[in-house]
């Protein structure tokens, strides 16, 4: 990492006004030079109206003024691919990189948002379900209005074709087919784009952010990269059929706690067990090791609904933690949330394991 950081011209700066004396401490500002060059956070929005249901929708006044934000703030809006291709080999990104994407597909997004990224000169993604858009529904954009924007160079990427749950098997339908469904849907949607815009990039947002290790498995196959909606930063290690995203609508919307998340940092963590999201248990536990990082093991911190989970060092060497929460947790979808703060910076290093109940 450090050979490849030498090329660039701030750290040969760095080295040669370097004394002998200043060798550690010029290798610590290397590492997380490295770090911050190999990282990007991916937002995700919905809507940007105020009539739209509140769990999926963003004011245009309040996404003007993330917008606003990242601007005056010196962060970098880039294009997702380039991020996806960057990281996966090896390159080098911005400082303080971010990718924004929508899913769906509405018209708020071309009405609202297009014009205004425009404006500030920002790339964006658009996830799309084809199925609605193809039956001219309402709230939804036409095949003229993506086109356009296609043409202003927005990548435009696939949602399946009619927004499924992924994980939901049909009346008598095994998993096999299942799969073999989910495949078709998969292609038909990429072809579809691809008939109408001439962009194929084999991206997939999962509808509602829910996947398994088969539709992993599955789009490794395929030679698709997956994008998820549980939350925290990206960075070489991350697993490239679950990228995380995070979700900026409702209350998650507010600045003063968006602002936090746009300038995360990803930790290097594996989730030992279990190996998947879907679960039956209503407080499951899991076992994560971390990486050695700029973090201190010892002010890692994990919470769910805001309140922290009970966690244990089985190998504080090694970065082993298992974590055994105490509160059972409703709904279909809930998260465990990792922190911990970049001792350089006022950023914070943030993960999330994302849990889905079928019941």
């Amino acid at each position: 990492m450090i050979k490849h950081l030498e090329s660039s011209l701030a750290v040969q700066k760095i080295l040669s006004a370097c004394s002998h004396g200043l060798i550690v401490s010029t290798l610590l500002l290397i590492s997380n030079l490295s770090m911050a060059a190999q990282s990007a956070v991916i937002l995700l929005y919905h809507h940007v109206a105020e009539d739209t249901p509140a769990s999926t929708s963003i004011s245009p006044a309040n996404f003007d003024a993330h917008l606003r934000y990242l601007r005056d703030n010196d962060f970098n809006v880039i294009a997702l691919d380039r991020m996806i291709d960057s990281l996966r080999s090896g390159q080098s990104l911005p400082e303080k990189s971010v990718v924004i994407t929508f899913d769906d597909g509405y018209s708020s997004i071309f009405d609202a948002a297009f014009p205004m990224l425009e404006a500030y000169g920002y790339p964006f993604t658009l996830f799309l379900s084809t199925e609605p858009i193809d039956d001219g529904l309402s709230n939804y954009m036409t095949w003229d209005q993506i086109r356009e924007m296609s043409a202003a160079d927005v990548i435009i990427a696939n949602h399946m074709v009619d927004h499924p749950y992924m994980l939901e098997m049909r009346d008598k339908e095994s998993d096999d087919q299942r799969l073999a469904r989910l495949r078709e849907d998969l292609l038909k949607a990429e072809q579809r784009i691809e008939q109408e815009t001439g962009q194929s990039h084999r991206y997939l947002a999962y509808p509602y952010g829910e996947y398994d290790p088969a539709i992993k498995s599955l789009l490794q196959e395929l030679d698709f990269v997956g994008l998820a909606q549980n939350s925290g930063a990206v960075g070489p290690d991350s697993d490239f059929l679950a990228l995380p995203r995070f979700p900026l609508a409702s209350i998650y919307a507010n600045l003063n706690t968006a602002s936090t998340k746009f300038s995360t940092l990803p930790f290097s963590v594996t989730q030992v067990r279990p190996d998947s999201p879907v679960t039956l248990d209503r407080s499951p536990s899991t076992t994560l090791r971390f990486e050695d990082g700029n973090y201190n093991f010892s002010q890692i911190g994990c919470f769910a609904n805001s309140k922290p989970i009970p966690m244990t060092w089985i190998d504080r060497e090694q970065g082993v933690l298992e974590l055994n929460p105490e509160e059972s947790y409703s709904g279909r979808r809930w998260r465990y949330i990792c922190t911990a703060p970049d001792p350089d910076s006022n950023r914070y290093y943030w993960y999330s394991l994302q849990w889905i109940n079928l019941n």
